[in-house]
């Protein structure tokens, strides 16, 4: 049995070769009759388009490329769910790329990337330097930014107010009777989440009119060991504390497992609040309270307005390299890590 070609079905449906590209491709500028008469020769000939063969016809590789700093993380797993339901949808294929946060990966990948041909990339939670903009720039195609942002241009972003969140969390810690409130922060070197947190954490204070000072701060790499380290390092600080929140909630059920092997009840003597609302967050005992990011909803919406960015670049020529910042909405998610504290 031969193997079937798209001429095979322009054939069969008694239309052009370009016509069938359209429609395999999602592409304007068929009629319903042509698109009918396409998907039916198609399913009569058993015929399966593979993004090799539509990019040998339409000049295109379908596919786009996701860098990603650590595909280990629960948070970048399910933002990454969102981009690739969002990218099967419109019959495409996604490229990822797992750069471990080294600088010397993410050019090795950026430069693969061009050599792969892709249309769009996504760029995740690291930070932006000149270094990496002058890579991407030289693929020339549309970058979106999701969960970090780029001070240096304004890219089309996705991503939340990271100042505002952890500013609501206080609040919400405050409401519930806490006075004495620790933070585990991100590098503060880090001004995607880790500055912008920290100063909504230290705002959040002042304005209730707390204080905020070197003994009920501690600082960790957003991963769980840190958030065990960062805990005990608070504890030894000041025992007075009777809720933290961090930055991350790995952190946070670090925080947790080493509140536990210390004696510290969980959350009857400290309350712990994370960030993020990844799925462990819900498994663990006690279930984490945190501020939620919608993350499947953010993986989504930066692949959907990439693909809205490529088609613009195909249609009217525009660059992509310039677009809105999106600001998902965050939200408390109270589960039973946080405990409402009677003031004396």
């Amino acid at each position: 049995m031969k193997n079937l070609t798209i001429k095979d079905v322009a054939k069969r449906a008694n239309v052009s070769i370009a016509t069938v590209s359209r429609v395999i491709n999602n592409k304007p500028w068929a009629s319903e009759e042509a698109k009918q008469r396409v998907w039916r020769a198609i399913k009569e000939l058993g015929y399966e388009p593979n993004a090799l063969a539509r990019g040998l016809v339409s000049g295109r590789s379908n596919t786009i490329g996701v860098l990603i700093p650590d595909v280990s993380n629960l948070f970048f797993a399910e933002v990454f769910r969102g981009m690739e339901d969002a990218v099967h949808e419109r019959n495409s294929n996604v490229f990822i790329c797992n750069t471990d946060s080294n600088r010397t990966r993410m050019l090795k990948y950026i430069k693969l990337l061009k050599e792969k041909q892709i249309e769009g990339v996504i760029f995740t939670s690291e930070e932006v330097t000149e270094e990496y903009l002058a890579a991407l720039k030289q693929l020339h195609v549309p970058v979106v930014l999701v969960a970090t942002a780029s001070a240096a241009c304004s890219l089309p972003t996705v991503k939340v107010d990271d100042y505002q969140a952890v500013y609501d969390a206080v609040i919400y810690l405050v409401e519930r009777g806490h006075r004495e409130i620790g933070m585990i922060s991100g590098p503060l070197g880090d001004a995607i989440a880790g500055r912008p947190r920290f100063d909504g954490f230290r705002a959040a204070l002042a304005d209730c009119g707390l204080r905020c000072t070197e003994e009920n701060v501690a600082f960790g790499d957003y991963r769980f060991h840190s958030g065990r380290s960062a805990l005990r390092e608070l504890w030894q600080r000041n025992r007075q504390l009777t809720a933290v929140i961090a930055s991350s909630d790995e952190m946070a059920l670090g925080a947790m497992v080493e509140a536990s092997k210390m004696g510290i009840s969980v959350p009857e003597q400290l309350s712990v609040m994370g960030f993020d609302n990844v799925r462990l967050a819900e498994m663990s005992n006690p279930a984490l309270t945190t501020v939620a990011q919608p993350l499947y909803e953010m993986g989504y919406r930066g692949a959907e307005l990439l693909f809205e960015l490529i088609h613009q670049k195909e249609s009217e020529g525009k660059s992509g390299w310039s677009g809105p910042l999106i600001r998902m909405p965050h939200r408390i998610v109270e589960r039973e890590s946080v405990q409402r504290r009677t003031q004396e």
